[in-house]
């Protein structure tokens, strides 16, 4: 058991090593991709591009539609047609963003209430409809404060959209990222109470629980008050009660928040949605990204510089460095031994989001945080014992691993 333990361990770490590895080669490639992403063509204004005369690939069997929707309108989401959206818009007017899924525009319902319009692209592949219906077909099913409400769709042969309503203040790593729209730190600890309750509802109040997946500042939207609310269920997954694991048909998540488990054959519960909420309130805490290449070489990856420093009995160093006031300390300290447990590599060690909420809220006492790093440390010693054993050298193999990476960025 303890052979198995290591090399899961082991392999863990080199996935962790090669994410850091890969996130470097390719933030260039990134930068330039947002470029031309931006330089696309907008000059079909007057009519909505999404009405065209273009064929579109309609993948998905009707039989499927057909039922899918059964189920869907015995919830509250309202089916709109492609002729409503146009209304709410007007006619596609006012551009919020894009991305690889298609265009956000601002819309008003006839009542004056804003929404938000998310258009996808008009042919989706096989991935892209699953997520689509695992977006109506969870957060379609829910109501919570700390949830984006989805106030219908669109699933027509020439459009395919999601309309929810409108988070004036945009998504929290604008303020966690960015130096020109700092909030004051106490808002943040309010803010990640506040999604702490929206992950709880999904794992325990729910009648199906609902597993998120992709639990990161991106997919925290903050409305005109800055009170948070989890959106982006296109990963998400509902699963009964009493199934304690969930299969999955592939990886999920994005590198960085995704748990361990995630990228390895091993059984996933609802925890790897705390793991990745510990991973949130490192950069609550830091305001910061985790892997900042730019810091000192200790400083490079947060997380493990928190446990660093948490082992030395030296927090308040971090958190002076933060710039967070005298006033909040007390409260950045909790939040980062809470950020400390939720990141444990076993996802037993982890706590409920319950557990989460009320550790945050000061009614529970922090037990001691285990080293949630050890396993990186197990990397290590596996791949110099390996090398030892080949006889190479595990620096020379490192540096070739890394030429490989280069060249083929």
């Amino acid at each position: 058991m303890g052979v198995a333990v290591t090399i899961t361990a082991i392999v863990a770490g080199g996935a962790i090593v090669i994410v850091i590895m890969l996130i470097k080669c390719v933030r260039k490639s990134k930068a330039q991709s947002n470029v031309a992403q931006g330089q696309i063509s907008s000059s079909n204004t007057a009519t909505s591009p999404y009405f065209s005369n273009y064929s579109v690939a309609w993948n998905i069997e009707m039989e499927t539609i057909d039922r899918f929707l059964g189920d869907i309108m015995k919830e509250k989401p309202t089916r709109f047609t492609p002729q409503h959206l146009i209304s709410f818009t007007h006619n596609y007017a006012k551009k919020l963003g894009s991305g690889g899924f298609g265009v956000v525009y601002k819309g008003q319902f006839p009542n004056g209430l804003q929404v938000a319009v998310k258009v996808l692209h008009g042919t989706l592949d096989k991935r892209a409809e699953e997520q689509f219906m695992a977006e109506i077909g969870t957060i379609g099913r829910t109501y919570h404060v700390n949830l984006v409400r989805l106030y219908g769709f669109c699933l027509d042969p020439t459009v395919k959209a999601l309309v929810y309503e409108y988070m004036e203040n945009g998504s929290l790593d604008r303020y966690l990222f960015d130096e020109n729209n700092r909030i004051e730190w106490g808002k943040l600890y309010e803010i990640a109470i506040g999604t702490a309750k929206g992950i709880r509802y999904l794992h325990e109040e729910c009648e199906q629980k609902i597993v998120h997946y992709d639990i990161k500042p991106g997919n925290i939207l903050l409305n005109a008050n800055f009170r948070p609310k989890v959106s982006d269920f296109g990963l998400a997954k509902l699963c009964d009660r009493e199934n304690s694991h969930v299969t999955l048909t592939g990886a999920r998540g994005t590198p960085g928040y995704a748990a361990p488990e995630l990228w390895m054959p091993l059984p996933v519960t609802h925890k790897c949605d705390v793991y990745s909420f510990g991973m949130l309130l490192f950069e609550i805490v830091g305001r910061r990204r985790n892997l900042e290449f730019k810091q000192g070489e200790s400083q490079e990856w947060y997380p493990k510089w928190v446990w660093e420093k948490y082992e030395q009995r030296q927090l308040e160093n971090i958190i002076s460095l933060s710039g967070i006031e005298a006033k909040y300390r007390e409260k950045a300290e909790r939040m980062c031994r809470v950020a400390l447990l939720c990141v444990q590599y076993q996802p037993a060690a982890r706590p409920s989001m319950s557990n989460v909420v009320r550790l945050l809220e000061e009614e529970e006492e922090i037990a001691a945080p285990l080293n949630p790093f050890q396993y990186m440390t197990s990397y290590a010693a596996g791949s110099t014992l390996w090398s030892e054993s080949t006889g190479e050298s595990t620096s020379r193999k490192t540096t070739e691993d890394e030429n490989e990476l280069a060249s083929s960025s």
